[in-house]
Parts: structure tokens; C-alpha cells; sequence
């Protein structure tokens, strides 16, 4: 996709190009109402000052459109829109042991259980039993502070699938 025709696009049709990199709708419709764009950091400037406009809702809003870290069959039958760009960004569980993936499924069953929302990780590049750490090391917060850092792993997944949609 070239800048172009997301700078053209009517509006339904660049709400759904943004909304396949975001899904809080705040976002989404800041990013559509900001065209045109005049390059690839204007782009990514535009996201960044969205996502300092969202509010926590916004953010859980934004949290269903990931499947949980680990769970396969929930990536490919749920979010079929971004299962695509999801597993590529799980690749490292994709080839985790069963142990490793026995416990991810287990932590975050317990980590939807304490906060309210999924584990969210930027996983890009990360493996399996770095996932796993971070989930262990993250369950142990405070909803707030873990509402902050999944925030913050939100707009890191959002602007490399902004930087891959161009």
C-alpha cells in the first residue's frame, strides 16, 4: 500500500485500513481525520500524538483485537482480519516447546483473570521463553502500572504494523 491511497481512500475504506493496525476506534478516527499524510513520519507522528490522546477504555478497546500470546487456534478462528500479521509477530511461539506454551496458556489465564484484559507484548522479534519471562515478571503489578505498560506495548505494535502497512 502506498501512502497515496491511504492519503485518498474515502473514509470507510481508511477507517479499515487503520483499524487493521488498531482497533480503538478513537485512534482510528483521529488517524483517518489527520490525512493527508505527506510521508511515512508524519504517519507515525500522527499515531503516537493519537495514542497519547486514549483513555484507558480506549486502550481495552484496543486490546480485543489481539489474540492472547501462545494461543493459535484463538489467532487464526478469532482475529482472521490480522491473524496474518499477529502470527508473524507470535513467530517466536509458533516454534516454543509445549512446555513453554503449557505455562504462556496458563499465565495468561491467571493474567486476564487479575487485570481484566489480555497479556500484551510487543512480540516482534521475541521468543517463546522471552514472552514467558515477561508475562512472569508483569503479572506481579499493580492494574494501573500494567495498564500503562500494555498502553505502551500497544502503540509499539501499532506503529511497526503502521511501518509494514506502507
Amino acid at each position: 500500500m502506498s501512502l497515496n491511497e491511504i492519503n485518498t481512500a474515502n473514509t470507510e475504506d481508511a477507517y479499515a485500513i487503520f483499524e487493521s493496525c488498531c482497533c480503538a476506534p478513537k485512534w482510528i478516527e483521529s488517524m483517518v481525520s489527520a490525512r493527508p499524510f505527506t510521508d511515512l513520519d508524519a504517519l507515525l507522528s500522527q499515531s503516537k500524538q493519537a495514542f497519547s490522546a486514549l483513555s484507558a477504555q480506549d486502550y481495552l478497546v484496543a486490546f480485543t483485537g489481539h489474540p492472547q500470546i501462545g494461543n493459535l487456534k484463538t489467532l487464526h478462528e478469532k482475529y482472521a482480519n490480522t491473524s496474518g500479521t499477529a502470527s508473524n509477530e507470535q513467530a517466536g511461539m509458533s516454534v516454543a516447546d509445549s512446555e513453554v506454551l503449557e505455562e504462556m496458556i496458563q499465565l495468561n489465564q491467571d493474567y486476564l483473570k487479575k487485570f481484566g484484559f489480555i497479556f500484551i507484548v510487543c512480540a516482534s522479534g521475541k521468543s517463546a521463553q522471552e514472552m514467558l519471562e515477561l508475562i512472569r515478571n508483569r503479572i506481579g503489578n499493580e492494574r494501573s502500572e500494567e495498564l500503562n505498560i500494555a498502553g505502551a506495548e500497544q502503540a509499539k505494535i501499532t506503529h511497526i504494523r503502521l511501518e509494514k502497512l506502507l
